[in-house]
């Protein structure tokens, strides 16, 4: 682009408001007019480039407008996704296209076909937080560098026309000021803690320039949580996952890619009796704990082969008493008691009642068949861990829980070798095809109890508080504190005082009165308060 050269001689880039050099104006068609101070009028990027695709890019990126539209969609996305659980938090034993129509009718079917099930790791919500983070860095580039660079370049002297267009601006005709003036007047500007420069009779003092980067600290700040935001969906950063466990079950725990296992020898839950509070109630949950055991993998993971597993640690898992190892922690939520896990029924000749033999059913891995021997042998035909009858009236399962098992048998016998088929369900026993010879009948069962842990690693937390306290220092920098400049510049027959800041200019005057009340320095005025006199 074109540059611009001053008066002065020094080359200007294109787009910028006034000389990085002398302060003069380059839009001189309204002498009253402010000048404009954001960045110190210097050439934005995206004001001055537009013909590439990059520019384009830019550009649109660096739109403050653009960037607060991004944060309103994602917060609005954000809110739908708390409107129903997440996947995460839904049974484990339900599809989730069945969950989310059962439990929330139409709404919770368009909630899952509309993908909000997983709204926070979905490659859209991915792109819009990333969309953030890209518009947060393209604006501080846009503007901070230009105004790094006006406020380096800065000089002490600057133009008459830069300083009458300040808001703060006043001048007396006087004679050039004596050497004890001039010391006088710094001593003062430097008892206010200004940072005073001057050269050649002129004077410029500034103080609390590091307020400039308030904002800027802010986005740093917010870029850096997004990034610990963004790493939780990377493999390893970060994990959320709940592990069941049965009483004498042991299971890989999530997330720790084969490498850690952990046994619930016994879950114990302890209740308030008579000898406790009574005023907590007698029946409710006094403790409820899972003893378990922690194994690491000493071999190499192969499909199929059984791990070899070394105990490294024994813990009683408790409410607020996590078990704790490699970064990860587990933690005691929920359980279940007197979960159904075996069932006993006997294989009995109807007509004389007697018994032929007894076949036990896991619940949680059921055989398909059962040898009985001397031509008998049952055949599990379908299995329903949790029966009910479907809207076509057929028999189907909830979930994978053996909440209410029902069977289909088929009964093979010397007497019916092509065989027999019953239905057996808690209180019932029916013949789909008509009348049998034998029938299955319920002999016994055994239950367990189930503990729910919830598993979670965070590897990103630090990067997160980091980012907030960040973000919290740039608050505090950019409101307890403001950038604030006066210029003093003497000529042969007057005095010429402007001032600046960038917010609190109600301070400003009152400070800049302070310091020059009996001096011989005009004291500024706010020249918009005369402007609106004028209008009046």
């Amino acid at each position: 682009m074109d540059k611009v050269k001053c008066e002065c001689g020094h080359v200007n880039p294109h787009g910028t408001v006034f000389c990085e050099s002398c302060g003069k104006p380059f839009e001189l068609q309204d002498e009253i007019k402010l000048i404009d101070m954001r960045y110190e009028g210097s050439a934005r990027r995206s004001q001055t480039y537009k013909k590439t695709i990059i520019d384009m890019i830019w550009n649109f990126f660096s739109s403050v407008k653009v960037g607060v539209w991004l944060i309103v969609i994602t917060l609005v996305a954000s809110a739908l996704g708390t409107l129903f659980p997440q996947e995460m938090y839904i049974p484990p034993t339900i599809p989730p296209e069945v969950f989310y129509e059962q439990e929330y009718g139409i709404l919770g079917m368009f909630y899952y076909q509309l993908g909000f099930h997983n709204l926070y790791s979905s490659w859209w919500y991915m792109i819009m937080v990333a969309s953030i983070a890209i518009s947060l860095v393209i604006c501080s580039l846009d503007r901070v560098v230009p105004l790094y660079k006006a406020l380096k370049k800065q000089g002490v002297k600057r133009d008459s026309k830069f300083l009458k267009r300040q808001r703060l601006y006043g001048e007396t005709k006087a004679q050039v000021a004596t050497q004890e003036e001039q010391e006088h007047w710094l001593a003062s500007l430097r008892k206010k803690n200004y940072r005073v420069r001057h050269e050649n009779g002129h004077i410029l003092a500034e103080k609390g320039r590091f307020s400039r980067w308030g904002p800027y600290v802010n986005h740093v700040g917010l870029i850096i949580f997004l990034i610990g935001c963004m790493l939780r969906f990377f493999p390893g950063m970060y994990i959320d996952d709940v592990l069941w466990l049965r009483d004498g079950e042991t299971k890989l725990i999530p997330g720790t890619e084969g490498k850690y296992y952990l046994e619930n020898k016994e879950f114990i839950m302890e209740v308030y009796d008579e000898d406790d509070n009574f005023n907590v109630g007698m029946g409710m949950a006094k403790n409820y704990q899972t003893n378990a055991i922690l194994y690491e993998r000493t071999d190499k993971i192969v499909p199929g082969k059984e791990p070899d597993l070394k105990q490294i640690q024994e813990q009683e898992i408790r409410v607020n008493h996590p078990l704790k190892f490699a970064g990860y922690a587990i933690y005691q939520t929920t359980y279940k008691l007197n979960e159904l896990y075996k069932m006993t029924f006997r294989l009995v000749e109807k007509a004389t009642d007697t018994k032929v033999s007894s076949i036990e059913i896991n619940l949680e891995n059921p055989e398909q068949l059962y040898e009985l021997g001397n031509g008998y042998k049952i055949e599990l035909m379908e299995y329903f861990p949790n029966f009910y009858f479907d809207e076509e009236g057929n028999p189907s399962t909830r979930n994978r829980l053996p909440d209410n098992p029902a069977f289909i048998f088929k009964m093979y016998s010397p007497k019916v070798p092509e065989g027999e088929v019953s239905f057996v369900g808690i209180q019932t026993n029916a013949e789909p095809l008509g009348e049998n010879l034998f029938k299955m009948e319920f002999e016994d069962i055994k239950m367990r109890n189930a503990t729910g842990l919830t598993v979670r690693l965070d590897r990103t937390l630090g990067i997160i508080i980091a980012g907030g306290i960040i973000f919290m220092f740039g608050v505090i920098q950019g409101s307890y504190w403001n950038h604030r400049r006066i210029w003093i510049q003497t000529t042969e027959n007057r005095i010429l005082v402007a001032a600046h800041t960038n917010k609190n200019w109600y301070g400003l005057k009152k400070e800049i009165a302070a310091i020059f009340t009996g001096t011989s320095l005009p004291i500024p005025v706010d020249q918009t308060e005369k402007q609106e006199e004028g209008v009046e």
